[in-house]
């Protein structure tokens, strides 16, 4: 389809930047008015499309997904205006969805790497610490860039959150992620593991919910994001009440974590470390719900400007993804409103435009208005 297609109102560049006369053409952005008539005229308030920096295309409760639910997946997440998503770890192969033209972006990290039953069963590589850096290389070489651990889980016999493998070992591990010129980004909830982490160079944060006035120096310091999964973070209190009886120190560790989710990530937003917004779709979490994350981003205390950033222009500059510029892919979202003032209009977005075609939003639906 492609073609022509004029977006008519304000054009936010950035947070804090607004311009006017803004078109796409065969796909790709431009500032300059074609010579051409435009095929279709989009009113409205224009952004970058969502960006969902943990989510999980190809993975559902009891591990792999068939390609069909996978697809659906990756449409119920589109239609909710992401456009990018960093895949945060998935049993499901989905390079095919990278070349879905009406499928949002993935970037893929492979599986995740958790030690032996210490994890969800059917969702990662499972290994001890000794075969640790090598299933790091491998899934290395098997993402876009990106590696994922799980960086502790409950260890029954302690009845208690517990780091999944040795310092040590973490800290070789990500080095040979580098090597293998990945990023790595780890999956914590306790305290102390924030601690082998950020001693590792580890380069992102997963939850963090464990998050120290301690720790924060060192974020900062080492430039190390988190990405918080609020929504997910919810569901602590119903994995407390599920564990009570058998590990009642682990659930009442849970529970400290959620009555602090939110106080912990307003003081890392205010130290200055960057949060980016995920939501950890795949496993509990139902895809689509990139708007709840950015809501529960603001309610914990980031202004709506900052939890939009969160999830739009930050995350694209920090994912390596086009924004709006000239001669990016046109991957953009029409709002009636300003979503700066009010993010509530995102759950009801007028155009959603993916690689130059209109591909779902509330007028018209897809292929949109001429």
């Amino acid at each position: 389809m492609n073609g022509i297609i004029e977006f008519r109102g304000p054009i936010l560049t950035a947070p804090d930047q607004e311009r006017h006369g803004l078109w796409s053409v065969n796909g790709a952005l431009t500032f300059t008015r074609p010579t051409e008539a435009p095929d279709q005229v989009l009113d409205g308030w224009v952004i970058p499309g969502l960006v969902d920096a943990h989510c999980h295309i190809g993975l559902g409760p009891g591990g792999d997904v068939s390609a069909e639910v996978a697809g659906q997946q990756a449409e119920q997440d589109r239609n909710a205006g992401t456009l990018l998503v960093r895949d945060a770890g998935a049993v499901h192969d989905t390079r095919w969805i990278q070349r879905h033209p009406g499928l949002p972006r993935i970037i893929r990290a492979g599986r995740h790497i958790a030690r032996t039953r210490r994890y969800l069963r059917g969702f990662a590589v499972e290994v001890e610490p000794e075969d640790l850096m090598e299933a790091v290389r491998k899934q290395s070489r098997a993402g876009d860039g990106w590696v994922k651990l799980v960086g502790d889980w409950i260890d029954r016999d302690a009845g208690d959150l517990a780091a999944s493998f040795p310092a040590r070992t973490v800290k070789d591990a990500v080095q040979a992620a580098h090597d293998e010129g990945a990023r790595v980004t780890a999956h914590c909830f306790a305290e102390d593991t924030l601690d082998d982490m950020l001693d590792a160079g580890i380069d992102c944060i997963e939850h963090g919910t464990g998050l120290l006035p301690r720790h924060l120096p060192r974020f900062t310091e080492q430039g190390v994001p988190i990405v918080p999964t609020l929504i997910n973070i919810a569901t602590f209190p119903d994995i407390a009440a599920q564990a009570e009886g058998k590990f009642p120190r682990y659930a009442a560790h849970m529970r400290a974590l959620w009555e602090r989710r939110a106080e912990r990530i307003l003081e890392a937003h205010e130290a200055g470390v960057a949060i980016y917004a995920g939501t950890d779709a795949g496993s509990v979490i139902r895809h689509g719900r990139i708007v709840d994350e950015l809501e529960a981003l603001h309610a914990a205390g980031l202004s709506a400007v900052a939890a939009l950033d969160a999830g739009s222009w930050a995350s694209r500059t920090w994912l390596g993804g086009d924004a709006i510029a000239e001669g990016a892919s046109a991957d953009v979202l029409v709002c009636a409103g300003d979503p700066r003032k009010d993010l509530s209009t995102l759950r009801s977005i007028r155009h959603i435009v993916l690689r130059g075609d209109r591909v779902g939003g509330g007028e018209g639906g897809p292929g949109g208005p001429h």
